[in-house]
């Protein structure tokens, strides 16, 4: 199957014909989909490792269920290539991720076999339950079925999904893909009790080893090897009797081999018939197949893309947002011992790599568990130390009741590193961080800076630590900073104007700074003249700012965040005659710069902008 993949896999009835395919045709079939997820993401980019490691498991899915009436929910997401191209993506699978493309993660107005919108991590029990007690309530015997890896496992949702699952006497299937990472290695308790249940290769080897020698012993073979798989069924089931999922009302099935799909087959088949809560640990290698990705998970988790033959990223992560500030942050904890870092499994996404290596004791990485992230950082303050918080935008937006009852009503003193602010590309709606300002903005207590460069970063990050009080968060976007036109010989914290003696005045904050700078340079040469005022405290608002603002002819906000609660919804009314270009509803997968030439807010749409109106 591997020659001609493409042509005869698109002559099949799919996903219904993959249940007519012999083992060696599956394994074929493994081969050159592995093939196609490593060229595609090295050119596209995406998520690589946890993709390769589920290739048997996803393919077994489809053959011993029936979507899209048995529905599938994988968490997350990122993990669900192979399932695309097995409900019929194959073709347009050189689009994944790319505008008006494929998702990365699961999408079910892309598919009628995505049966839930994914992106964040552990919501599938949860919505796999509620899907599977919907259907019983429609007299509809089909499964549910939730993946879920043990790093998403660890996610505060996932532990209320299965509390509530467990006693359900409902058709649900949890497959619980254990690989030992999310996107850092994973930890906590969860990760430990876990691991427990990985088979040892050396007693499979030694079984193995045994079971060929009794075989082979004429008469008394089989009956002593018999007798021993008794006792060491025995043994198992009085030292593993129950486990956390059977004290919650679970079936327990497994470990399983998530690359054997004999064994993964024989496994779901077994669930399936017991129509009732079912948990199935599968063992996977993230990155299977591939050498660099399988000696570095980690790394190849999300690439945005890399040379094939060497496996190299075509980018280095060395200048952006997230090292500068990671490296800053490790700078002032040298000299203040009061500073600690918090991470929720994204160690090296926000660039925290060295402060973890600086200080590894004011160190914490938590695991996918935001919530208890703020909380932890709120105990942390109540005590005088200085927490920092560093997270990706959208992944704040589950702490929203923490950030109110837990750090702001007792003004506590924490830091919100919030990275991937603003638009991200090409991960799409799921991942946009355009709602932060917007959220934080409702809460009291709250303060907010928005850099637009690296020296800006720095000196935000330390007023947030040593000069300000409550809630202070700090957001940068991803990527590195821009070049710009536009500068002053001194660092503010608070705003910039330039005032060239216009009587239009153009406002703006962070990334969208050089956006501007742009169009300030177009009209410039073109004899038109405009003033800009950059905010970096995004409450900077005074009565005598608000006066200057208010004494031009024609004022222009462009913002790159959700108008609902934005800085400029707020400005607007106190200023009425605001003209403001900002962002409604959710945001596509595109890349950043086209999704910014789409919304308006490009260097480009805001010059075309602005020479028709002054």
């Amino acid at each position: 199957m591997v020659k001609n993949f493409e042509e005869e896999f698109n002559k099949l009835n799919l996903p219904d014909d993959l249940k007519k395919l012999n083992y060696e045709q599956c394994r074929s079939l493994c081969k050159a989909i592995r093939d196609v997820l490593i060229k595609t993401v090295s050119k596209n980019g995406g998520h690589l490792s946890s993709n390769l490691g589920t290739v048997e498991l996803s393919l077994a899915l489809h053959r011993v269920f029936s979507s899209p009436k048995d529905k599938l929910v994988w968490d997350v997401g990122h993990q669900s290539y192979t399932h695309k191209i097995l409900t019929g993506r194959l073709k347009d699978f050189n689009t994944l991720r790319k505008e008006n493309g494929l998702s990365g993660f699961c999408k079910p107005e892309e598919s009628v076999h995505d049966a839930f919108v994914s992106g964040h991590s552990s919501n599938s029990v949860s919505a796999a339950l509620g899907i599977a007690a919907a259907m019983k309530m429609n007299g509809d015997n089909h499964h549910a079925v939730a993946v879920i890896g043990d790093g998403a496992a660890t996610g505060g949702l996932s532990f209320e999904g299965f509390n509530n699952a467990g006693k359900s006497n409902t058709n649900l299937i949890v497959v619980l893909n254990y690989n030992e990472m999310s996107i850092s290695k994973n930890v906590g308790a969860i990760a430990k009790y876990l691991s427990n249940f990985r088979t040892k290769k050396s007693y499979k080897r030694t079984k193995t080893v045994v079971e060929r020698a009794l075989d082979n012993i004429p008469v008394l073979g089989k009956p002593i090897k018999n007798t021993l798989k008794i006792s060491k069924d025995a043994i198992k089931n009085s030292i593993f009797r129950t486990t956390l999922f059977e004290d919650l009302g679970f079936e327990f099935v497994g470990p399983v081999d998530g690359h054997n799909l004999k064994e993964l087959e024989d496994a779901l088949i077994k669930a399936k018939a017991m129509n009732r809560p079912v948990v199935i640990q599968v063992n996977t290698i993230k990155g299977k197949g591939y050498a660099p990705a399988e000696e570095n998970p980690g790394i190849y988790h999300g690439v945005s893309s890399f040379e094939l033959k060497t496996g190299n990223p075509d980018v280095s992560k060395c200048d952006s947002f997230s090292t500068v500030f990671g490296c800053e942050l490790a700078r002032l904890a040298d000299s203040d011992d009061r500073i600690c870092a918090i991470t929720a499994a994204m160690k090296y996404g926000t660039g925290l790599d060295k402060f973890a290596k600086k200080h590894r004791d004011r160190f914490f990485d938590v695991g996918i568990a935001e919530e208890h992230a703020l909380t932890f950082a709120g105990g942390l303050a109540s005590l005088g130390k200085v927490p920092v918080f560093a997270v990706y935008s959208s992944f704040l937006q589950r702490g929203y009741d923490q950030l109110i009852h837990d750090l702001a009503i007792s003004n506590a003193h924490a830091v919100l590193g919030i990275d991937r602010a603003g638009i991200v590309g090409e991960d799409g709606i799921t991942h946009q961080g355009i709602f932060d300002v917007s959220f934080l903005s409702t809460i009291p207590n709250v303060t907010i800076y928005s850099p637009s460069n690296y020296d800006e970063l720095k000196a935000c990050l330390s007023k947030s630590i040593y000069d300000d009080s409550g809630i202070v968060a700090v957001r940068y976007p991803r990527g590195n900073e821009k070049e710009c036109c536009l500068k002053m010989d001194y660092i503010s914290t608070d705003y910039e104007l330039y005032e060239n003696g216009s009587d239009v005045l153009v406002i703006t904050y962070g990334r969208l700074f050089c956006e501007v700078s742009f169009a300030y340079n177009k009209l410039k040469n073109e004899s038109k003249s405009i003033d800009v005022l950059k905010l970096i405290d995004l409450n900077c608002f005074d009565k005598k700012l608000i006066e200057k603002i208010s004494s031009y002819k024609k004022i222009y906000f462009f913002e790159e965040g959700y108008y609902n609660g934005s800085v400029s919804q707020r400005l607007k009314n106190e200023v009425n005659k605001l003209i403001v270009t900002a962002i409604y509803g959710f945001v596509p997968q595109a890349s950043v710069d086209s999704s910014l030439e789409r919304l308006g807010l490009s260097g480009n749409q805001i010059y075309k902008r602005l020479s028709l109106e002054i």
